[in-house]
């Protein structure tokens, strides 16, 4: 509370994410999006501070036309599918948001960020290009799940940083919701041939039925494209990095670190009964 009441802005990415873990936790998921967005917008409006809450595509559902507006229909699936939990939690979010903004003149900002990508993400999550990356570098399969041909855009965490900073200082964006997104639209096969391709890897491509990986009742999302006009007009933005950019900084972080842990591994190799002091990284 006290740091609401002394800040200037309130930036709220906090969620539960991933779609391996919400499916793996669906109750503390919701509970996690949705009260903790309750909580934030109570504060902020207590102190009256401007406030951007980080939304997210799965937001739309099952549509497969592109490119997606802030203005089309959320399509979900049945209640009995905990794939849509997130999707209707963080929609939940964006109600709640909208009704401070609407009742009480509460400077709000929606963005509905599409597959942001960095160097320092890790796969743990399901998150696809740093998976594909590791598998690569170990010369093991790379994993694609389903057919493929679902598609894509990317953009890098930095052109996002970006675009939260000037959308923030932006008042013609208070009460909006914001998509924030690539504009290469790619398949996820291709994506896989891509990494492979750019890394010289020996690694093979297989293709993962979804039910080896997840529950019976989960439904992919065949194309995740976003419009972005509504973000240039607002703030003049368009992605500074391409998608070889982002593959090109997220490859190399990737064999960074596997060189240092190498050069760890040889350290403690040969210094353990003499020095057991090690050296030490911030991925560490």
């Amino acid at each position: 509370m006290e740091l609401v009441g002394t800040c200037d802005v309130v930036i709220h990415l906090a969620a539960a994410v991933g779609v391996q873990y919400i499916l793996d936790n669906p109750l503390s998921s919701i509970i996690t999006n949705v009260r903790g967005t309750e909580i934030v917008l109570e504060l902020c409006n207590q102190f009256r501070k401007k406030v951007l809450i980080a939304s997210t595509s799965e937001v739309y559902g099952k549509h497969d036309h592109a490119p997606l507006l802030e203005v089309d229909d959320c399509v979900y699936g049945p209640s009995t599918s905990s794939r849509w939990s997130y999707a209707a939690s963080k929609l939940i979010d964006e109600f709640t948001a909208l009704a401070y903004h609407r009742a009480n003149k509460l400077p709000v900002i929606i963005v509905r960020l599409f597959n942001t990508v960095g160097p320092r993400q890790t796969g743990r999550y399901g998150m696809v290009i740093p998976r594909f990356v590791q598998q690569a570098l170990e010369s093991k399969p790379i994993t694609v799940y389903g057919d493929g041909l679902q598609t894509r855009t990317f953009i890098h965490v930095g052109d996002v940083v970006d675009a939260l900073i000037r959308l923030i200082d932006t008042t013609a964006a208070y009460g909006e919701v914001v998509n924030i997104g690539g504009s290469t639209e790619i398949s996820i096969l291709d994506l896989a041939r891509k990494i492979k391709r750019k890394m010289g890897s020996s690694s093979k491509i297989e293709l993962v039925p979804y039910d080896v990986i997840f529950p019976k009742d989960f439904e992919d999302m065949l194309r995740r494209v976003p419009s972005i006009e509504k973000l240039k007009r607002l703030v003049g933005f368009g992605s500074a990095r391409d998608l070889d950019n982002i593959l090109d900084d997220v490859i190399i972080h990737h064999r960074d670190k596997s060189n240092v842990h190498g050069c760890v591994k040889t350290y403690v190799d040969s210094q353990f009964d003499t020095n057991p002091i090690l050296p030490t990284h911030p991925d560490f």
